[in-house]
């Protein structure tokens, strides 16, 4: 291939991947597992296959996958049940959180939020669904609740004040089946919402909920793609992959005991590590949390988890370091040494020399370790990480700053903390005394998780909000204190208030933009300007595609500006309009998509390549001004719109840039053809 074709090649890729981009802009995508097929419907000519609790058809005339998600059509996550009813030619979709979607046969849905959205003091857990004639039958913890499918609505609800396991018609009766209460019934032309119509006639007779074997086997033939996994608990995004585990201990949660998992999105591509080395290691290989990537060679990987470290090679599992073969050691739980099954290594990074750092939690002696490069582990144990004897219970979240320095937190309540420890001299700062500006006490009870910002602070998220900690005040380790925003109301008081305070901060990301990228516990996502004085959004199930309000881990690709939010309910995205920035202007580097602007497109138009804080403004070919903004880090976006909010003619746009040093000129030419 000669030079002048390779390049060629080369402009035309680049530009399907930039009007990709340039498309995705302020939209949301879903990352959502179909592995575990659990249930499959036929309806005509199409399967609908509930797989990992999502949904996809199988169109049996073309063979084709479909898949369906909030993104794509679908009002919520986390499907419970599924099932066809034939009268109506509609799907009926129930939520784990109680609502319900209706799809026919082209796609269509349509949302049935009454029984979502009724606010009641009875159990509305629905134990499973039944069809008859145009109508499902929801079996909940209260009775029976009567849904038209053909008329999308609640046509009525039996309350029998006892948990109901599966209901049906029979003749002229409806039966309703309860293991704790027994088997009842009443006449259909009785007034069913009068429970004592309902009679006790037998003992509960329990019915195996099976689906068809046919369908099953069809079903689990097909592949549309995915993670094997919807669980989600850490991620980081490096080498232009999204590593991610899926761990989780917590013995307060329903999945604390999360099987061992690695999952690598690559391009579009997923990637699973080996999980299934049980046999060989003679423990269970559970609750990964964190993961660290040999700078030297990205295939190498260590992986954290509740049982010990594993070390992986090209995904697969090379070496299983615990008590027995190494310093690591296990936890101690009421005076007492556990086995291999709590070697709890929740946090791991690499230093700039290539020596592997590694926290171990809630031991006797160990906390803080060395694993060389030449394979030898030593101890550099800290008297600061202990607590009545026995190491701090959560130690996590450790990598490196931008002055090689390891920071870590301890996320619990008995002694939350963050620490600050530098390799070459082997000091360890402890920030466990939280003192805010005014001088008052912050009262919190964790330390989730920390950032650096673009000037060197560390932000921190805790349950009492964010706290920031400046440069300044790292190295007095008497009397620093930390910095709790303060955001003018605005109102004429001379008031102010804390930026996010009293909400849990599960997670925080920097953007390109310097924006901080706010993870909650119930309360979604926010994001909170460079200057840290704005709310520029916050996102939440309710008005935007994110998965859950509870969000464990965020990370942004600054390459796209695609933000990456695991939940727990599976991982989801937005394209975000900020990039990293250049760090010197190069007209070169600054090219803008799509372009040229054809007929009928409206969407944004994305300038990158910019410097940070660049003052960009868009001029036509005589100099006039229609445009201007600052770039959020290295890109901006025009709506193709003047100063007037009307769209531009046809021409030739200049795009002009200065950057913070006030080095002006012409960096790009934006084509656009109406």
């Amino acid at each position: 291939m000669t030079i002048k074709r390779y390049l060629l090649v080369a402009a035309f890729i680049l530009l399907a991947y930039c009007n990709t981009i340039a498309a995705g802009i302020g939209t949301w995508k879903n990352y959502m597992a179909y592995s575990d097929v659990q249930w499959v419907e036929q309806g005509g000519n199409k399967l609908y296959v509930l797989a990992s609790n999502s949904l996809y058809t199988y169109n049996k005339n073309d063979q084709s996958i479909q898949t369906y998600d909030k993104i794509n059509g679908l009002n919520d996550s986390d499907i419970r049940f599924i099932g066809w009813n034939k009268v109506a030619h509609r799907l009926v979709i129930v939520y784990s959180d109680y609502n319900i979607d209706l799809m026919d046969d082209k796609g269509e849905v349509i949302n049935v939020p009454d029984y979502y959205m009724k606010s009641m003091t009875a159990d509305k857990t629905v134990n499973g669904i039944d069809m008859n004639g145009s109508y499902c039958y929801l079996s909940t913890g209260f009775g029976v609740v009567k849904l038209n499918v053909a008329k999308a609505e609640i046509s009525d609800s039996y309350n029998l004040s006892f948990p109901v396991d599966y209901s049906y018609i029979e003749g002229n009766y409806i039966y309703a089946a309860s293991q704790s209460n027994g088997l009842y019934r009443a006449t259909l032309t009785d007034n069913l919402l009068d429970k004592s119509n309902w009679s006790r006639i037998g003992n509960y007779t329990e019915r195996p909920r099976t689906p068809n074997a046919d369908l099953m086997s069809q079903a689990k033939a097909l592949n549309p793609g995915g993670p094997k996994y919807n669980t989600f608990i850490w991620t980081n995004f490096q080498n232009d992959r999204l590593y991610t585990t899926g761990g989780l201990f917590n013995p307060t949660a329903n999945n604390w005991e999360n099987p061992g998992m690695v999952q690598i999105l690559q391009g579009n591509e997923w990637y699973l590590y080996e999980d299934d080395f049980s046999s060989r290691t003679g423990n269970a290989y559970i609750g990964t949390k964190t993961l660290a990537i040999d700078p030297q060679n990205s295939n190498h990987v260590y992986v954290g988890s509740r049982t010990g470290l594993y070390e992986f090679m090209s995904g697969k599992m090379i070496a299983y370091y615990n008590k027995d073969n190494s310093i690591l050691q296990s936890a101690i739980d009421k005076g007492r040494e556990l086995d291999n099954n709590y070697v709890l290594t929740y946090g791991l990074s690499y230093d700039k020399e290539g020596n592997l750092w590694i926290l171990n939690s809630q031991t006797k002696k160990e906390n803080l370790i060395r694993l060389s490069k030449d394979g030898q582990m030593t101890s550099f144990s800290k008297d600061a990480l202990m607590e009545n004897g026995v190491g701090l219970n959560n130690l996590s979240q450790m990598h490196l700053d931008s002055h090689n320095l390891l920071w870590f937190c301890n996320d619990d309540w008995r002694k939350p903390g963050l620490f600050c420890y530098d390799p070459k001299t082997d000091k360890l700062n402890a920030y466990t005394r939280f003192v805010n500006d005014d001088g008052a006490n912050v009262e919190l009870t964790a330390v989730h998780c920390w950032t650096e910002d673009m000037e060197g602070n560390i932000w921190i998220g805790t349950t009492a909000g964010p706290l920031m900690l400046q440069r300044s005040q790292m190295s007095d380790q008497d009397n620093y204190h930390f910095t709790q925003v303060k955001v003018p109301r605005n109102d004429g008081s001379n008031l102010a208030d804390y930026l996010l305070a009293g909400i849990d901060i599960t997670s925080i990301a920097i953007d390109g933009g310097g924006r901080k990228w706010i993870g909650t516990k119930g309360n979604g996502v926010y994001l909170i300007s460079a200057d840290n004085m704005t709310q520029v959004q916050h996102f939440l199930t309710s008005n935007s595609g994110l998965l859950s309000n509870n969000l464990y881990s965020i990370s942004i690709n600054n390459t796209t500006g695609e933000v990456f939010f695991a939940t727990d309910k599976g991982l989801c995205s937005y394209m975000s309009d900020a990039t990293k920035a250049e760090e010197t202007t190069n007209d070169d580097a600054v090219y803008a998509y799509p372009n040229p602007v054809k007929p009928g497109y409206t969407g944004p138009i994305t300038i990158v390549g910019l410097t940070l804080n660049a003052n960009v403004k868009i001029v036509t070919t005589n100099g006039v001004l229609v445009a201007e903004g600052t770039s959020n880090g290295g890109t901006f976006v025009w709506d193709g719109k003047d100063k007037m909010g009307k769209r531009v003619a046809s021409g030739i746009y200049m795009v002009l840039s200065a950057d913070e040093n006030g080095d002006k000129g012409t960096v790009c030419k934006v084509a656009i053809i109406n």
